[in-house]
């Protein structure tokens, strides 16, 4: 559903993104950690069309992004600060998105997306401004929901979330992966990575050093391979 396929990035003189390939199937959660300037956020920029590649392609549902708009229909972004109407509330907030992606739906459709989050009542009919990030969240999955996404790209969602936030973030996460969604998550997060993901990719400087598949995979090793990786010792201790 979403592959990238030898991409390559670069700004002036910078090279941000290496020959990056993968794959991340119907149902499935890939995670991308990494240290800011990883090239992490670049490439969720890239399956937008935001940014076009110096080489090779994005695609979405096997249609390369960059040859057509149908893929955008298919997926939902959740940037890492929600930005929705501050003075609107969620239903209002979602009724304008529903408008603006030709989708036509009821209130009751709508509390139906918000009950799959789990935004309580008494907080859909209140003014953004007064949402938390975790709420504001729920609002931005609810229209994930609603548009039946197919392909969701996260960017730091779980960033500044308290640890009780970002446990029901992952369980709404998961839930729209067994309903199919194929799900692609930018991080710093170790636990909310080692937490969610089917396989987590671990880049630097724009590389993807090593994907893992987190079946049974301990978080303590995670870590390890991770910090290992990024420090060099890994290949330092192969050479040796």
């Amino acid at each position: 559903m979403l592959e990238a396929i030898q991409l390559s990035k670069s700004f002036a003189d910078k090279q941000v993104i290496t020959d990056l390939s993968f794959k991340v199937e119907q149902g499935e959660i890939m995670c991308l950690l990494g240290a800011n300037g990883a090239g992490k956020s670049t490439t969720l920029n890239i399956f937008l069309n935001f940014l076009q590649p110096d080489s090779g392609q994005a695609r979405i549902d096997g249609v390369d992004v960059q040859q057509s708009a149908n893929g955008k229909d298919k997926l939902v972004y959740l940037p890492e600060q929600v930005n929705l109407y501050q003075e609107f509330n969620a239903i209002d907030n979602l009724k304008y998105l529903a408008s603006l992606s030709g989708l036509s739906v009821s209130e009751a459709q709508i509390n139906a997306a918000l009950d799959e989050t789990g935004l309580e009542q008494n907080a859909r009919k209140q003014s953004l401004k007064n949402y938390s990030k975790g709420m504001r969240q729920k609002v931005g999955i609810a229209f994930a929901i609603m548009r039946q996404a197919k392909v969701l790209l996260l960017d730091e969602p779980t960033s500044g979330l308290d640890p009780s936030a970002t446990l029901e973030f992952i369980r709404i996460v998961e839930r729209l992966a067994k309903k199919g969604a194929a799900i692609l998550m930018v991080t710093h997060d170790f636990y909310c990575a080692h937490t969610l993901a089917d396989k987590i990719g671990i880049m630097d400087k724009g590389k993807l050093l090593t994907l893992l598949d987190n079946n049974k995979l301990p978080l303590s090793s995670l870590e390890t391979t991770y910090h290992e990786l990024i420090s060099g010792k890994a290949a330092m201790r192969e050479a040796s």
